[in-house]
């Protein structure tokens, strides 16, 4: 295992259209949590509902977080087919509407 200097921390946040069935939300909360068993490399897996009272969200709602132990292992991630396949769910469901996505190593 990498040490923690290392590590690559992969912040997705996502925009769901207004009346998206809470089945959906769950299921792509659910496929995105399985990634972790399929796809060597990824340490932890991390996802809530943002609460900040600030009002600054700009409507995205829904965040998730993926530890990896490397670089190359967030490279790796990136086309791996259960990725794709990730995102091949998001469009059939067709229910989010903006994504942001921000990486970032831990400052020591």
């Amino acid at each position: 295992m990498e040490n923690n200097l290392d590590i690559v921390r992969h912040v997705v946040v996502f925009k769901y259209k207004p009346g998206t069935p809470a089945g959906h939300v769950e299921r792509i909360t659910d496929a995105f949590r399985a990634l972790q068993r399929r796809i060597p490399g990824i340490r932890s897996f991390e996802q809530g509902v943002n609460m900040s009272p600030e009002g600054l969200d700009q409507g995205f709602t829904h965040v998730y977080t993926l530890t990896f132990d490397s670089a190359p292992a967030r490279d790796a991630y990136l086309p791996h087919p259960d990725h794709q396949a990730f995102g091949a769910l998001l469009k059939e469901l067709d229910c989010v509407v903006g994504v942001f996505v921000v990486d970032f190593s831990p400052a020591p």
